[in-house]
């Protein structure tokens, strides 16, 4: 289910507030007048940014003033900060754009549902269970989720559940209603496990430091879930790149290690995407001559985006690039570049279909103790070079190959199996499903 957000804390300020917005919980409650209008000006700002920075002009044909005034009236009637949240979160979804989007501010808890959630074509199964959670005794790797909390999740809806969940407004328990592997139907209540954080963080090392060093810790723990891992097989490399987060050199390495073999094969399953100029390192890695990733449609004439080639030191061996519902952005576009030049193959499950170029904005409200919120908006729409948009219509792979529920509840990956066999390497699913370890952030 969750995905992990990285979040960026300006260190100027001597007091932050991890959730100064009153004292919130997954649970409905009612709002103060303070926390009303702290909502009312998120909203404000979510306006005020797209009116000056959205790629497209005519908002795609909404009346955007209209569609303000709207909200805010809505937002009157709000009784809790989940649904003053949610609010702004609408507001923003009206532009169906998978880069635009609200961050509200840090809560006062951190919720673990103790399961997590893979789509697969058409379906989504419970893939993961937290050890040590209620989830652990009521769910399973490979129940089909018929239902969430009485909602049918289809693939067109997957991210905004997700973000609904993690983000907007957390849950005390879901309801699931489950089929199992061998076709029994159930339902599963599962109580999510609570933490509570401190209410104030203090920067100012005043306390020691504890405060800091803790959120550092914590940038640390979600680093080492994200690095990059890789085997190497004989003339196989199998490299598997959580996000596109490396800098030129970091690039560079691994592809100094990818030349030493003939097949690379990249799994970039459940990668969200990155850097740009990550991407366009990769790119020019992968090919011996300079290359146009993609046009840039934006308010104003736009550059193109363009990947350099790193000439003689360019891989030139073959790729073979692992796609799921989950890859997105950068992800994307690199798989579908390798099929448009004709410079690789991909397999998998068709993607997320979240590509566009956005720029990130930090809000902030209060004097001495302040609340962080930040907003993600849209300034280019992304064509490759057919003339189509990836955005709402994903890659598809050239082979799709999908887990069934019995390999998920087995732990085999049936993917990197078949591209280890494309590449001349036997490769047993239980072996392959084995290879990059699945690793929670402590709780």
């Amino acid at each position: 289910m969750p995905k992990y957000f990285r979040i960026w804390i300006p260190f100027l300020i001597a007091v932050v507030s991890a959730s100064t917005l009153g004292n919130a919980r997954p649970a409905q409650q009612s709002i103060s007048k303070l926390d009303l209008e702290r909502t009312r000006g998120m909203l404000r700002d979510a306006y005020d940014l797209v009116k000056k920075n959205y790629y497209d002009v005519k908002f795609h044909g909404l009346d955007w003033d209209a569609r303000f005034r709207q909200f805010d009236e809505q937002m009157m009637s709000a009784n809790s900060l989940s649904q003053g949240f949610a609010i702004v979160a609408d507001f923003l979804s009206g532009l169906n754009d998978s880069h635009t989007f609200f961050s509200p501010p840090a809560r006062t808890f951190r919720v673990e549902y103790g399961y997590r959630l893979q789509l697969v074509g058409n379906n989504t199964f419970i893939s993961r269970v937290r050890p040590g959670t209620d989830a652990e005794a009521k769910v399973h790797p490979g129940d089909e989720v018929l239902s969430l909390n009485r909602i049918r999740i289809a693939r067109r809806s997957f991210w905004q559940m997700n973000y609904a969940l993690d983000v907007i407004s957390p849950q005390a328990a879901t309801n699931l209603a489950l089929r199992d592997p061998t076709g029994s139907v159930r339902q599963a209540a599962v109580t999510s496990k609570m933490q509570q954080l401190k209410k104030v963080m203090d920067l100012t090392s005043s306390n020691g430091g504890v405060d800091l060093w803790n959120l550092i810790r914590e940038g640390e723990n979600i680093d080492h879930v994200v690095r990059q891992r890789y085997v190497e097989s004989g003339d196989v490399m199998i490299w598997k790149m959580p996000e596109f987060d490396l800098d030129i050199n970091g690039v560079d390495h691994m592809f100094g290690i990818a030349r030493k073999h003939k097949t690379l094969i990249l799994d970039l399953r459940g990668n969200p995407g990155g850097y740009v100029d990550t991407l366009a390192r990769m790119v020019g890695n992968v090919f011996d001559h300079d290359i146009t990733i993609a046009t840039r449609i934006g308010r104003k004439p736009m550059k193109p985006q363009l990947a350099k080639s790193v000439g003689g030191n360019a891989f030139s061996g073959k790729i073979i690039v692992l796609i799921d519902s989950e890859s997105a952005s950068a992800a994307e576009l690199f798989a579908r570049l390798m099929q448009l030049e004709h410079r690789g193959t991909v397999i998998g499950d068709s993607s997320s279909g979240s590509v566009m170029e956005a720029k990130g904005y930090s809000s902030s409200q209060g004097m001495d103790v302040k609340i962080f919120y930040s907003f993600s908006i849209t300034d280019a729409d992304v064509i490759m070079s057919d003339g189509k948009s990836l955005e709402h219509n994903g890659v598809t792979p050239d082979e799709i190959i999908l887990p069934t529920a019995q390999d998920i509840a087995g732990g085999r990956d049936p993917v990197l199996a078949h591209a280890a066999e494309l590449a001349g390497l036997h490769l047993d699913p239980s072996a392959a499903g084995r290879m990059f370890p699945f690793e929670w952030l402590p709780f």
